[in-house]
């Protein structure tokens, strides 16, 4: 595992809500950090933060106190336009929805983000039909979203991820939508890109997902409980209590 820090969070919060109505505190003063080459698993129960955290660490969404500084960059001193620029050239999502444009077949859903870098079209074809055999929908490039099954489109979503050649991967409930067969065939590839030096950060309600990562933090009401090697969490029980 690589030993240099990708990311650093500290006294992260993030609030919701008007300052005189209702207010939620959706994270609660989250310190974290992760290596370059890590699999870091973010687990918790429905509502403790995981995709919050997972929005801001993916500059998504921006902190409402705290630090969050990625690559050695504060992410909240950077304008909109450049943390637009940071997001398409250092960071892929992998929604659980997909979010693929439905009017676009799978090889212009993939080389999205390419296009907006302005790379030219022949290279973008490409580096997209590269990517589509890698995660192995490389027979469905012509089709549509609408024409794919939930492995498909989520292959896709992956892909898409990796066109711009980021530095980390955030993947939010990858495999929440898809049946147990596919959503082992989307860790696989996980898995696979990880042992190539992909850092991933990956929220997961699955035990039998986080698991395979190298690191799980565990997230209770919008705080981190525990903070463990994935084998010393999962060597009791396999659930990691």
């Amino acid at each position: 595992m690589a030993t240099d820090e990708l990311i650093r969070t500290e006294g992260l919060v993030k609030v919701y809500g008007a300052r005189e109505g209702a207010q939620v505190r959706a994270l609660d003063g989250v310190d974290l950090s992760v290596a370059r080459g890590e699999f870091v698993g973010i687990v918790g129960p429905s509502g403790s933060g995981k995709s919050t955290l997972l929005q801001i660490l993916g500059c998504l969404d921006r902190q409402s106190e705290g630090s969050y500084s990625l690559a050695g960059r504060d992410v909240a001193s950077l304008s909109d336009r450049e943390l637009s620029r940071l997001r398409s050239r250092e960071i892929g999502f992998v929604f659980q929805s997909f979010n693929l444009l439905p009017r676009l077949n799978v090889l212009e859903n993939i080389a999205l983000p390419l296009a907006y870098q302005g790379v030219p079209r022949a290279e973008r074809a490409r580096r997209a039909r590269e990517l589509a055999e890698r995660v192995g929908i490389g027979e469905r490039v012509r089709h549509r979203p609408a024409e794919l099954s939930g492995g498909q489109a989520q292959r896709v979503g992956l892909a898409r991820a990796l066109a711009a050649s980021p530095r980390i991967v955030f993947a939010d409930e990858p495999t929440g939508n898809l049946d147990t067969k596919t959503a082992e065939e989307i860790l696989r590839v996980l898995i696979e890109l990880h042992g190539e030096g992909l850092t991933i950060a990956l929220v997961t309600h699955d035990h039998n997902i986080a698991r395979h990562t190298d690191r799980i933090v565990h997230l209770v009401d919008g705080r981190v409980v525990r903070d463990e090697d994935s084998a010393v969490a999962y060597a009791d029980d396999g659930h990691g209590n």
